[in-house]
C-alpha cells in the first residue's frame, strides 16, 4: 500500500521513508523537529497554545482552521497554513486535532474528500485530541488501520491554562508502541497517560469529566453557603484549599468566580457536549450516575439561558439564581 501513496506524491518520498523506517524501529528510535512535520486542526482556546509549544520546539507546523483568522498567533510564530484537513495531512507525518464535536471529528477525519485521514501516507499518525465519543475513537482507528496509518484517540484535561503552560494531563488510547514513540511531541503540551486500546483514552477522559462536573457543583455550593452564612469567601477560599476540600477547580476558578471572570477556558456548551456523552455512555452500560445528570442540568440551564459562551466557571450563576442572591458584592480575599 505504500506505492500508490508515494506516487501520488513523489515528492514526499525521502521524509516518509524517514518516517516509516522511524516507525519500524519502534520505541528506540526518537521523533525529532529534523525528521518530522507535524500538521494541526484546530486552533481554539486550547489548539492554539497547544500548537505553540509544537512551534517552540523547534517542529515545523501545517495548520487548519475553520475560521482562518484564528490560526493567525501561529502563522506569526512560523506556521504554513493549508485550506482542508486533506491537505494538512498531506504535508504531515502526525497530525492533531483537536476540535469541538464528535461531529466536527468526523468530517474533520473521515469526510473522503476534504479529511484528514485520506490525505495521510502509510506510517503517519493521527491523533484526536478532542473529547468525543469512545465509539467513533474506535471506528478511526479501525478506517485507519488497513491504510497503514495509526490513528490514537489522546484528549486532554488542565483547560486553558494548562494548554498554555504545557502542563496538561493527555489521556492516550490505541497503540502502546505509536503512543511511546511520539512522546517527544506529547511532553511539550504535558505528561502523556497509557490508557489502552483505541477508545480507551476517551473513556477515561470522560471519567474525568464526571469527576470534574460534581467538584464544580461542590466548589460553588460551598462558595453560596460561606456566602450566605456570611464568611469572608475569599478567606474562605483560601482555609480550605490547603485541606481535604482543596482541588484543581479551586484552584483555577475560585479566584475567577469571586472577580466575576466568566471568559473561557473551557466553554459550557462543549461542557454540556462531554457531560452528554458520558450520560450516553452510562445508558449504555447500564449505570446511574445521579451526580452526573444533576450537573449535566445545571449546565444545561446555564445554555437556557444564553450562556454556553461562558467558562464553566459560570455554573455560580445557575445556583445564584436558585437562590435568588449573587457573589459579585463580597470583597476578593487572600486568593491571589
Amino acid at each position: 500500500m505504500l506505492l500508490p501513496s508515494l506516487l501520488r506524491s513523489s515528492t514526499r518520498l525521502p521524509h516518509l521513508l524517514r518516517f516509516t523506517t522511524a516507525a519500524a524501529m519502534g520505541s528506540s528510535s526518537t521523533i525529532t523537529p529534523s525528521n518530522t512535520r507535524v500538521g494541526w486542526i484546530g486552533t481554539g482556546v486550547m489548539g492554539r497554545s497547544m500548537a505553540g509549544h509544537l512551534i517552540s520546539a523547534g517542529f515545523s507546523l501545517t495548520v487548519f482552521n475553520r475560521t482562518a483568522s484564528k490560526a493567525q498567533p501561529l502563522l506569526d510564530l512560523g506556521a504554513k497554513i493549508a485550506p482542508s484537513p486533506h491537505a494538512v495531512a498531506a504535508a504531515s507525518d502526525v497530525v492533531f486535532l483537536i476540535v469541538g464535536y464528535p461531529s466536527d471529528v468526523r468530517a474533520a477525519v473521515l469526510d473522503p474528500s476534504s479529511g484528514a485521514l485520506a490525505g495521510l501516507s502509510p506510517g503517519s499518525v493521527l491523533v484526536d485530541m478532542t473529547t468525543s465519543d469512545p465509539a467513533l475513537a474506535a471506528e478511526i482507528a479501525a478506517v485507519a488501520s488497513p491504510l497503514g496509518v495509526s490513528a490514537i484517540d489522546a484528549p486532554v484535561s488542565g483547560g486553558d491554562r494548562g494548554a498554555r503552560n504545557g502542563t496538561l494531563s493527555i489521556f492516550a488510547g490505541g497503540d502502546e508502541g505509536v503512543i511511546r514513540r511520539l512522546n517527544p511531541l506529547f511532553q511539550t503540551m504535558g505528561k502523556v497517560n497509557y490508557m489502552g486500546g483505541p477508545g480507551s483514552g476517551q473513556r477515561a477522559k470522560l471519567g474525568n469529566q464526571i469527576a470534574i462536573s460534581s467538584t464544580m457543583v461542590g466548589l460553588v455550593e460551598g462558595m453560596m453557603y460561606a456566602h450566605k452564612a456570611g464568611l469572608h469567601v475569599g478567606n474562605w477560599l483560601e482555609a480550605i484549599s490547603t485541606g481535604a476540600a482543596g482541588s484543581k477547580s479551586l484552584e483555577l476558578y475560585g479566584k475567577r468566580i469571586l472577580e466575576r471572570d466568566m471568559e473561557a477556558g473551557f466553554y459550557v456548551h462543549h461542557f454540556v457536549k462531554d457531560l452528554g456523552i458520558c450520560l450516553k455512555e452510562c445508558q449504555a452500560m447500564g449505570l446511574a450516575l445521579p451526580g452526573l445528570a444533576l450537573a449535566q442540568q445545571l449546565y444545561v440551564s446555564l445554555m437556557a439561558h444564553g450562556e454556553g459562551g461562558l467558562g464553566t466557571q459560570a455554573l455560580i450563576l445557575a445556583i445564584e439564581r436558585l437562590n435568588n442572591t449573587c457573589l459579585s458584592s463580597t470583597p476578593v480575599g487572600a486568593l491571589n
